[in-house]
């Protein structure tokens, strides 16, 4: 497991950026938008991206092109996100970037059920032409809410190249209790449970209240139980990037304290792997 940075999340000027990530101690970037107009990824100023990453010799582990959005009905929507795919492919490709998320469809109950997973199969054959992983969000207001629906989704799909980016404070946020931290800690192990074997990528934050009063803290310190749910995600063979968003407030000491906590996880992990 490799700790990593969306770096928008901090600032969109890649130095800055660049800079909190080496000084917190992040092993990885992961690109959604950057420069002064906040340009979109994979339309950026690679001469510039890859001066820095050599630089500073941080890879590039994961882009967010924001693809598969829109409803599964939308089918010119749909061929115009193939379309850009491969564009996103090929920049992952000159990067040696192995991942790029995308969405998993918006929550469309006049789709046909079907009419997802067919597009999504087919950006995965758009996707191994080019040894490209795509791991598809949980989010609310997507067709995927939870763990389980996204692993019903990927069990339709069927594609070896399309596969998990699991954010379980997404799964909270959208629909599971969290009257309790132990009611959400079990709603999702359950999530966890149905994605054994699926998930290559996961979003960290962490924090406490209802989907509309949301109050941000550093993993470990919330509702998820991150310790707990790391063990669980290594049991289902997870060992992808551990992607840190910093929403709190300040940026810079709570982006601190929230790698840092972040590390001290995934250390303690490897520790009781070793010993076990």
């Amino acid at each position: 497991m490799l700790p990593a940075l969306l770096t928008d999340t901090v600032s969109t000027d890649l130095d800055r950026a660049l800079h909190y990530a080496l000084l917190w101690g992040h092993e990885g970037l992961v690109l959604r938008t950057m420069g002064r107009h906040g340009e979109r990824i994979p339309y950026v100023n690679e001469a510039k991206l890859r001066r820095r990453l050599d630089e500073h010799e941080m890879p590039l582990v994961a882009v967010v092109p924001g693809l598969f959005e829109g409803a599964a009905s939308d089918r010119a929507q749909g061929f115009t996100d193939l379309g850009e795919l491969t564009e996103v492919a090929a920049f992952c490709q000159r990067f040696g970037c192995g991942i790029a998320l995308v969405g998993a469809l918006a929550d469309d109950p006049d789709a046909d059920p079907a009419a997802g997973a067919d597009l999504l199969r087919r950006a995965g054959d758009i996707a191994q032409r080019h040894q490209l992983c795509l791991a598809v969000c949980n989010a609310a207001g997507t067709a995927c809410a939870s763990g389980h629906s996204l692993a019903k989704l990927l069990d339709a799909v069927g594609h070896p190249h399309v596969r998990a980016a699991w954010n379980p404070v997404a799964a909270l946020r959208g629909g599971s209790s969290l009257a309790a931290d132990a009611l959400a800690a079990d709603a999702l192990a359950a999530d966890v449970g149905a994605l054994a074997g699926h998930v290559a990528f996961v979003t960290v934050r962490d924090g406490r209240g209802e989907a509309e009063a949301w109050s941000e803290s550093a993993p470990g310190e919330g509702a998820v139980g991150w310790s707990t749910h790391l063990a669980a995600l290594r049991a289902g063979g997870f060992d992808g990037p551990l992607c840190l968003e910093v929403h709190g407030e300040p940026t810079g000491p709570f982006g601190l304290q929230a790698t840092t906590s972040l590390v001290q996880l995934v250390r303690a992990q490897r520790r009781s792997e070793r010993n076990a």
